[in-house]
């Protein structure tokens, strides 16, 4: 048996957890339909009203939601209580600059934070760990989630953010840090300079790490566990869901439990929409059961995954799910940030370049780097160098302006870019994420 933040719910039977559903699911469906007109005029629209819903099992009725549909209502057109009612926004970037925000009562910080509590205690965390939180602070939820899940378990929270990593080391030797919460990126990167200092993995007193917000293989998880003498385990969230916690890795390390008495899910057929049976490999869909200010439904995340109820080691009885298997649209994760091609071209078309352009994705010594290569029109190009690399470098920073991480750009003469008959070779990733 493991380690449980909250024991009765977190090894409920089947039973408890599908009546804990089935009450949540009616309440939420009525909830979303008297508050939120956006999704009542879409439930309208497919001819399903509140008291269709009996249970989970109704839930195919309803309307999905999607990233557009987010985009469309920004800011305040999902909204599903009265502003004042409301303590925070978490928000993420979308795909033209329009960015995605979420909305939060207290009840709903309260609840996403004691779903991040159960995934450290899920790592072995308790009340005498010291806990380093390096994701980002602000409007990103990985600070946010982990730091408030670490006061619910009654660690000592180091609120770190990402970077300055001198300093991170100072605090993780002086204070002697047990578990680390950061993207694995950085967590490899802290093992590496940790090395390069001269220190072994034994020097430190890490003995966990909860790594998320981008893709990462198992091959990076040995690295890691051995460069930081750790065991490392990764945790799945959405900003629009509520952010890190939605799932989390137990002990055994074979894929994350969902929190299934606070997220419904499902697994779709990403071209029909048809829900598949378990096991099989779709597209996750998530509704939020008990969020107040923010209720989506039927949320379509583009994320690929299997879901397994197989009975696991660690006596949890939520469903668990594997590690994205990529993404059923063209969204990239880059250093934890959500990066879409078509920022990319809005950029490169505002400031006056051709829609000729191949974006290259790789992963050096354990970070990601991207490289924007854009053709020059005719008239745009120039064999001086000095006129060409002070173009680079202001189309460098549109870039980060726009997508918040700084590319390198390459421009490049006129034809240079081979064209295809078909659909555009737009991006070549070669980080080997799904080996």
């Amino acid at each position: 048996m493991g380690n449980y933040f909250q024991p009765e719910i977190e090894t409920a039977s089947r039973e408890e957890i599908l009546s804990i559903q089935n009450e949540k699911i009616v309440k939420q469906v009525k909830h979303a339909y008297d508050n939120v007109k956006y999704y009542r005029d879409l439930m309208d629209e497919k001819g399903v009203k509140p008291e269709d819903i009996k249970g989970v099992d109704d839930i195919k009725k309803l309307p999905f939601l999607s990233k557009a549909d987010l985009r469309e209502a920004y800011p305040y057109g999902l909204l599903g209580t009265d502003l004042k009612n409301c303590v925070r926004i978490q928000s993420t970037s979308g795909t033209t600059g329009k960015r995605v925000v979420a909305f939060y009562t207290q009840h709903d910080i309260d609840l996403w934070e004691e779903c991040c509590a159960r995934a450290i205690v899920a790592v072995g965390g308790s009340n005498e760990d010291v806990v380093q939180v390096c994701y980002g602070y602000g409007l990103f939820t990985g600070g946010a989630g982990l730091h408030g899940g670490s006061h619910k378990v009654g660690s000592l929270t180091l609120p770190m953010s990402s970077g300055n990593t001198e300093r991170q080391i100072q605090f993780m030797m002086d204070l002697g840090s047990t578990i680390l919460c950061c993207t694995p990126s950085y967590a490899a990167y802290i093992g590496e300079t940790l090395a390069e200092r001269g220190y072994k993995p034994e020097d430190n007193k890490l003995k966990a790490g909860i790594f998320g917000a981008e893709p990462w293989t198992e091959e990076m998880r040995r690295s890691i566990e051995k460069s930081l003498g750790i065991k490392a385990y990764d945790i799945y969230g959405l900003t629009e869901i509520s952010g890190p916690g939605v799932a989390f890795e137990c002990e055994a390390q074979s894929g994350m439990h969902i929190n299934e008495d606070h997220f419904y899910v499902e697994v779709i057929d990403p071209e029909t929409g048809e829900v598949l049976p378990e096991g099989s490999k779709g597209e996750l869909v998530f509704t939020s059961l008990d969020k107040e200010a923010f209720p989506l439904i039927r949320y379509r995340t583009r994320d690929i995954c299997v879901l397994s109820r197989e009975k696991c080691s660690c006596g949890r009885t939520h469903v668990k799910m594997t590690k994205p298997m990529g993404r059923s649209d063209d969204m990239m994760i880059i250093r934890g940030v959500n990066v879409f091609p078509s920022q990319i071209e809005t950029v490169l078309l505002n400031e006056g370049y051709t829609p000729n352009y191949q974006i290259v994705v790789d992963r050096v010594n354990n970070s990601d780097t991207l490289d924007i290569y854009v053709e020059l029109a005719p008239d745009q190009f120039s064999d001086i160098v000095s006129v060409t690399q002070k173009r680079e470098k202001k189309l460098e920073s549109a870039m980060r302006t726009m997508l918040g991480i700084g590319p390198r750009i390459h421009l490049v003469p006129p034809k240079t870019i081979t064209r295809s008959e078909g659909k555009a070779v737009r991006v070549i990733d070669n980080r080997k994420l799904h080996d």
